[in-house]
């Protein structure tokens, strides 16, 4: 990046880190190997990105590619074995305070015995919010998700995705400066998995918060972002960091009717196929992680 300006701190394994000012996750020749009965399984080898400050980053790759290992090192759920992970310059060494994820599988993290409201509180509370604090935040992001009409219900008596605005909109309330967001449309219906595309788009621009978003669907992806970045086969490195240079407005119908959409789309589905191609060269044992 152009910009010079940098942030900078200590970790205790890396010694001084450095960041461009407005980058707001950096992971940096992040490696992670695997200790198993059968050896050592290398799932991610040299990988490094960086995520503006305000940025929506879609990443895909193959089955396998270690996506979901990454995400986990990144939400500091698992140590990486080199490298490292810098959230707003800081180290990452932990669940950072900063950082929100939404998962695939949201029915299973809300809790079915209380209401909309009291899950999307939850984390605040856990926090220690002031309740006059609390009670601001959970309105303004119930409303941003277009639930301010049912609090009182509970995620059972929702469809699918509905609970998934739930889990959003927790995520939202909890007012981190990156989400993570881990294939969270995948168990919804194609028209539903288009509102609720249409609905992250919304909320990232109101609030500006910095958004990764993973996803297996390469059309998602070019919908969403404003960069792919697309994995390679395990051990995975960056294959290709991809600038989407689609208008900031976006409509279902009339950006994916557009030539350059279908030119994008089928650039990144090129990158995968090699990325599926090129995968017995990489190793012989690739786990799904």
């Amino acid at each position: 990046m152009s910009n010079t300006t940098t942030k900078t701190n200590r970790g205790p394994k890396t010694g001084v880190i450095e960041v461009p000012e407005d980058v707001a996750l950096s992971v940096q020749h992040l490696k992670k190997v695997y200790q198993t009965d059968g050896g050592e399984i290398e799932a991610v080898r040299d990988l490094h990105f960086d995520i503006r400050a305000g940025e929506f980053v879609c990443l895909v790759g193959p089955s396998g590619a270690g996506k979901t290992t990454l995400l986990k090192c990144i939400a500091g759920l698992l140590a990486p074995t080199s490298g490292l992970v810098a959230l707003d310059g800081r180290l990452v060494t932990g669940p950072p305070k900063g950082l929100a994820v939404v998962f695939q599988e949201y029915g299973r993290s809300l809790f079915p015995w209380m209401n909309i409201r009291d899950n999307v509180e939850l984390p605040l509370k856990n926090q220690g919010v002031a309740k006059d604090e609390r009670d601001r935040l959970v309105d303004d992001a119930l409303e941003a998700v277009g639930l301010a009409h049912v609090p009182k219900s509970y995620p059972w008596q929702l469809s699918g995705g509905m609970q998934q605005r739930v889990a959003i909109a927790r995520a939202i309330a909890y007012q981190p400066k990156v989400l993570l967001m881990d294939e969270p449309f995948a168990a919804v219906d194609a028209q539903t998995r288009a509102d609720l595309e249409d609905l992250v788009r919304r909320v990232w621009k109101r609030l500006g918060i910095t958004v990764l978003f993973v996803t297996h669907d390469i059309d998602e992806s070019v919908y969403l972002g404003e960069r792919v970045v697309v994995l390679s086969s395990s051990p995975t490195v960056v294959q290709e960091d991809l600038t989407i240079d689609l208008p900031a407005d976006r409509d279902q119908l009339e950006t994916r009717s557009m030539a350059r959409f279908t030119e994008l789309r089928g650039h990144v589905y090129e990158q995968i196929q090699r990325a599926k191609a090129e995968a017995p060269n990489r190793t012989s044992s690739t786990p799904t992680v």
